[in-house]
């Protein structure tokens, strides 16, 4: 009897983890994404590889990181404001369709032996320009989605899942996709993945929330939501750490070509696993998110995350054995996703309705806009000090952010209920 009880237990907890999916419109989401987010990591570790591959270049790898992400830096605020006002269902298939002909056309480049890398450089700044307005708009739009705001931490959660899910999947699938067919079919796989996603978006009916009040100036929205976010400490506080974070330790995944063939002595297979371990510790982390019944933990939690993977970057920048290396990138993984996700989650918590769009605009731009520069500096700095150093450099930074925020972290606390 107490047999049957612990297993029904176990399936209660395993339900709750899911109870976002009750919508309809986030299982559309759910469901598409699945497919969409394979295929999006397939073709990140692809791309890599063929950058790394023709130029022989460290510094080329970093350029591509800077050129994929430095648009969200300069658009994503302005996403911000126009997530307040459109219909955000709408600007969501277009940023799909965006990406998909990008992948499209790179898979055509590759596959008739014309590619160069500033194809690689353009189009990675088209991909980035779509990403600067994917980003807040689908972190806004799922309020909207799931309808409920008591489903609004399980929804972000599994959203994270789904992306970290991808990321452990992905990368293993394109490890094995390289060795055998190629880089370029790996984009292919990628342009026909985004069918799914937009089919899920175009299935959605979604009721499209009144906005409230007549607008300003785009330029007087942008001032009035940085003006909110960064007199409400709180909000300045997690934005700083995610910044710091980003700007300083998710560059190091723009190097995983150089630790997989230079430093550790593989092939695609091994920057596969590397990057699929990466995935591994974020999924667990998503999925232990996902399972968290309170907000009152979350302050916490951001702060414990934050000094796991500051210490988890520092030791894999030392490690030579590839065993050791995998392991320590699984913790990285777990320490990177649950503090951005707990953030993300926060953020939604305590923000104003009507500036929802624009503090998840400026959390978007916090580790999208500020990595790209982050990828230009340690990338700069890796020619001379060599990547290894590089990255404990900046491991070891990020530990500091983590503990300028433990200083704040009662103000934070103070504001969760």
């Amino acid at each position: 009897m107490n047999r049957f009880l612990d297993i029904r237990s176990y399936f209660q907890k395993v339900g709750f983890a899911f109870r976002a999916l009750q919508s309809r419109n986030f299982r559309l989401f759910f469901s598409g994404q699945i497919v969409s987010l394979l295929g999006t990591w397939i073709q990140n570790l692809a791309l890599g590889w063929l950058v790394y591959r023709i130029t022989g270049s460290s510094v080329l790898l970093g350029v591509v990181g800077f050129a994929g992400q430095i648009p969200a830096l300069v658009l994503t605020p302005i996403a911000g404001v126009f997530a307040d006002r459109v219909n955000r269902q709408k600007v969501l298939i277009v940023t799909q369709i965006i990406p998909m002909v990008m992948a499209f056309l790179l898979a055509w480049l590759v596959l008739t032996n014309r590619v160069q890398v500033w194809h690689i450089i353009t189009l990675a700044v088209v991909n980035g320009m779509a990403m600067a307005f994917d980003t807040p708009f689908r972190h806004a739009f799922l309020l909207d989605m799931v309808g409920d705001k008591q489903l609004l931490q399980n929804a972000i959660a599994l959203n994270s899942t789904l992306i970290n899910s991808a990321r452990f999947i992905g990368p293993t699938v394109g490890g094995f996709l390289i060795a055998m067919f190629g880089e370029g079919y790996c984009f292919l796989i990628n342009g026909i993945s985004f069918l799914s996603v937009i089919g899920a978006l175009m299935s959605m009916r979604v009721t499209q929330a009144n906005r409230g009040k007549e607008h300003a100036s785009v330029l007087n929205e942008l001032k009035e939501g940085l003006s909110y976010s960064f007199s409400f400490k709180p909000i300045r506080y997690l934005l700083i750490l995610v910044a710091a974070s980003s700007f300083l330790g998710m560059p190091f995944q723009v190097f995983m070509p150089v630790f997989a063939k230079d430093i550790l002595s593989g092939d695609s297979q091994m920057l596969g696993l590397l990057t699929g371990s990466i995935g591994a510790g974020a999924l667990v982390g998503a999925f232990y998110l996902a399972s968290q019944k309170s907000m009152k933990p979350i302050p916490s939690l951001i702060f414990i995350t934050s000094v796991v993977f500051g210490v988890g970057l520092s030791a894999f920048a030392m490690s030579r054995n590839a065993y050791l290396s995998i392991g320590l990138l699984f913790f990285v993984g777990f320490g990177m996703i649950v503090q951005f996700a707990s953030t993300n989650t926060l953020l939604q918590t305590i923000v104003d309705e009507d500036k929802r769009g624009r503090v998840v605009a400026l959390y978007s731009m916090s580790f999208m806009g500020i990595t790209p520069l982050g990828s230009l500096l340690l990338g700069s700095l890796s020619d001379g000090l060599g990547v290894p150093i590089t990255i404990l450099i900046a491991g070891g930074c990020c530990l500091v952010a983590s503990f300028f925020f433990f200083r704040k972290l009662h103000e934070v606390k103070a504001v969760v209920s």
